[in-house]
């Protein structure tokens, strides 16, 4: 494949002012944690699974079920191009060394639009779960999370390991009861979960169909994505070449049981279909039990939503940082955004992705799930081609995890993630698309012309452990 970069062995010369390093701090259990909080088990169940329910009805749990069995194979290729390109350029630095450098150039724009948008618009559902305690305008509460998670992502990764922890215990918490009065409040067994059925205009039922499920898949894919969050860490991890793999697949099999189950529980006890559907998941716990129990869970989710915002802007500046070090921009914002501070963190990075997020909070984003579906389905495509590819040449010799069933399962994630894209709405695939377009665009005039100065992916000297 033409314009790919070097080889890892010699990717980027040393130049006399070497580029900043970020500090290993943490190992698997650090990492672990602060990968599930960017999962966010109890906000996305309390945030993004009730829209599930509201177009799939009983089929949630088994297109959530799906989906997670197809991130298994996304977590494999993950593994091993994490463990290989231990990076925290993440996915673009992954696919720009074994894909070719345009290649990794979308993957980034692709990512960077997930982690951007995300944050804000779950960050302005911390409103609604804290209307029990107190009555605030969901814009302004979206704002003050994401300045609160702009001010931790300050701080030194360990630190932040701890608060997440705590808080990550909080929803764990939340969830674990949910699933518990679910159970206990069933109305409907378990041939439910393939019954297919959603409740429909006028009181009737209606089917689901399986061209629905997979299209439901796209956001079912990203209900556990933020698993991929241990390779932009992989800097900061101890022993990279080991940790990277075991908190990929640690985060993935934690964060699916701590989705489903309660999926499953709700499904089991919502008292009809049209509750289900409805999916105010607040309402049925405290129907289920008591309005003092229901104000201790939606409490426990507005801190899981904080938690997610700390840890996805200290994914973003992860991310943004490696982008001025892997000089992606003109020089000077090369130079800004690659600052570290007293704490070893990417402060004008975590600044530039918090502030912005505060402000987004004041914008419609009704298409948010639809383009961050297609943007994660597209990313994780190219992260399957890149696995494909991962043992060609120099790179089949180099230390790193190994995944089963090479090729099968890269070629199998290929084949299915295209078919996913090409059963998504034409608005949410126009609306990705274009934005690809103009990052073609920005690749093709300013980076390609300046391959020798730009977007030069590097590793840390001491990635090869």
């Amino acid at each position: 494949m033409t314009d790919t970069l070097r080889p890892v062995e010699t990717a980027l010369p040393q130049a006399p002012d070497s580029p900043q390093k970020l500090k290993r701090s943490i190992g698997v259990v650090g990492g672990t944690l602060l990968t599930l909080s960017c999962v966010t088990p109890a906000s996305t169940l309390f945030v993004v699974v009730p829209d599930l329910f509201g177009s799939l009805g009983t089929a949630t749990a088994l297109t959530i079920a799906i989906g997670s069995l197809l991130c298994i194979a996304v977590a494999f290729c993950y593994s091993e191009l994490g463990t290989l390109i231990p990076s925290a350029g993440g996915e673009y630095a992954m696919v720009s060394t074994l894909a070719g450098r345009l290649a990794g150039w979308l993957v980034f724009v692709l990512s960077l639009l997930v982690v951007m948008i995300v944050p804000p618009v779950i960050a302005m559902g911390t409103a609604d779960y804290l209307a029990p305690i107190v009555h605030l305008d969901p814009a302004l509460a979206g704002a003050g999370v994401m300045l609160l998670a702009t001010l931790a992502g300050l701080l030194d990764l360990r630190a932040n390991a701890w608060i997440t922890g705590v808080f990550l215990v909080l929803e764990v918490i939340a969830a674990a009861v949910v699933a518990v009065l679910g159970f206990a409040h069933s109305h409907r067994g378990a041939g439910s979960l393939v019954s297919m059925q959603v409740a429909g205009a006028h009181g009737r039922t209606d089917t689901v169909t399986a061209m629905l499920v997979v299209s439901g898949l796209a956001i079912a894919l990203f209900v556990t994505q933020g698993f991929s969050t241990a390779v932009y860490l992989s800097e900061e991890l101890e022993h990279p070449r080991r940790n990277v793999a075991r908190t990929v697949l640690a985060t993935l099999a934690i964060s699916t049981v701590i989705i489903l189950v309660p999926v499953v529980a709700i499904t089991f006890g919502a008292s009809d279909l049209s509750q289900l559907t409805g999916g105010d998941i607040g309402s049925m716990v405290t129907a289920w039990s008591d309005s003092a129990v229901g104000a201790f869970v939606s409490l426990c989710v507005a801190l899981a939503i904080i938690n997610a915002g700390i840890v996805m802007v200290i994914q973003n500046s992860r991310v943004l940082f490696a982008s001025a070090r892997d000089k992606a921009w003109p020089q000077p914002v090369n130079d800004v955004f690659s600052k570290l501070g007293r704490f070893g963190s990417p402060w004008v990075a975590t600044l530039a992705v918090g502030v912005p997020g505060a402000l987004l909070c004041f914008v419609n984003l009704d298409t948010l799930y639809g383009v961050t579906g297609v943007s994660v389905t597209g990313m994780y495509l190219l992260v399957a081609v890149a696995a494909l590819l991962c043992r060609r040449g120099p790179h089949r010799h180099t230390s790193a995890w190994r995944m089963p069933l090479w090729p099968v399962l890269p070629v199998l994630l290929i084949v299915v993630l295209g078919y996913i894209l090409t059963q998504q709405e034409t608005g949410y695939l126009l609306w990705t698309g274009g934005i690809t377009a103009v990052a073609t665009l920005y690749w093709a005039l300013y980076l390609r012309p300046r391959r020798d100065t730009r977007w030069l992916v590097s590793l840390p000297e001491d990635a090869r452990d």
